[in-house]
């Protein structure tokens, strides 16, 4: 059985070939752009049957030359919410997933693919319907027109297994090569070694500083629930992927500081404590971020219920801190990646 990850060596496409290795799965064909220097490394611990370039990938699949495919992981993507070009945005997330769902359905292989709690933008609902959609930046659209692309074959009674995943804040393992773009622990965690403290923006929109809330999900919970539906190949749709709670920055920003405290034999302290002793300080709200800020996020998972998944999700204080426990997870041995 051969399966397909795009995005292979990028956080959750490196973090799914690693449990599909776990479970024994190595004829994996893996699909990226390895221009960018180091990020091979998510991949060099990992057991692959093959690597093609994206701009190679899509011309053999079509072509037939890769075999019987069981399923396609689509994780690549451009997920820079700061990327201002559009035309890159589309041609890269959009129309490039668009061309790998057309080969899908041709040859019913079933897809799995990344979306993106971007889609939601400015919304207070997160629930997936077209009424809370409203995306704040070209790559939330992007996201957004391919969904509606999957909607239009879902109602059409797809003949194969399409399944869309909405992820909110993921964080984990395997995630410094996403840079900027990296999770708000692992900047913290980079913030504590380097500098002794961590920054959290201040009081903006309404909340109270570092009080802005998200749904911070572990990448572990992520690949759990992407390879529940690899083995359940009637649930399809498209679903929120998140822990269903939003929880404070300040939550993510206190479990990194406690984990490195219990690290080197510390008692955990408060989070006035740690504001207190200037572990954490505020800066002002960026000017280039007003009016495109999600200030409040939080996965409806209804529809991810009502297909089967129940299993539950780690909150902040369980996730973050074993991330920042687990030396081999630890951001200074992923620098290179």
């Amino acid at each position: 059985m051969t399966v397909v990850v795009t995005g292979a060596a990028g956080f959750i496409g490196a973090n799914i070939v690693k449990e599909l290795n776990q479970r024994g799965c190595s004829d994996i064909v893996a699909v990226d752009d390895l221009s960018q220097p180091g990020k091979f490394a998510n991949l060099a611990d990992l057991r692959i049957a093959d690597y093609f370039d994206k701009n190679d990938f899509l011309h053999r699949l079509a072509a037939g030359q890769l075999g019987r495919i069981e399923a396609v992981f689509h994780e690549g993507a451009c997920s820079d919410t700061m990327e201002h070009d559009g035309q890159f945005m589309m041609a890269n997330n959009y129309r490039w997933s668009k061309h790998l769902l057309d080969i899908c359905l041709r040859d019913r292989i079933r897809l799995l693919y990344a979306s993106s709690a971007a889609v939601y933008g400015a919304s207070t609902e997160f629930a997936v319907d077209p009424a809370n959609e409203h995306p704040l930046n070209v790559y939330g659209y992007s996201k957004l027109l391919f969904d509606n692309v999957v909607r239009r074959h879902l109602d059409a009674d797809s003949p194969v297994q399409i399944a869309g995943f909405r992820y909110f804040n993921v964080y984990g393992p395997r995630e410094a090569c996403k840079g900027r773009m990296a999770s708000v622990a692992w900047h913290h965690m980079q913030q504590l070694r380097d500098e002794a403290h961590v920054r959290l923006f201040g009081a903006y929109g309404g909340y109270a500083a570092g009080e802005q809330l998200r749904d911070f999900v572990s990448v572990r919970d992520i690949v759990r629930a992407k390879l529940w539906f690899f083995d359940n190949s009637h649930a399809a749709g498209i679903f929120n992927l998140g822990t269903g709670r939003a929880e404070p920055f300040n939550a993510v920003a206190s479990a990194v500081i406690n984990a490195e405290r219990a690290a080197s034999g510390q008692a955990p302290l408060t989070l006035a404590e740690q504001v207190a002793q200037g572990l954490i300080r505020y800066v002002d709200f960026p000017d280039a971020l007003k009016g495109r800020y999600q200030c409040f996020t939080q996965a409806d998972l209804s529809g991810l219920r009502a297909v089967g998944y129940d299993a539950s999700f780690a909150t902040v204080e369980e996730g973050v801190s074993a991330y920042a426990r687990d030396a081999s997870d630890a951001p200074v041995a992923e620098q290179t990646a």
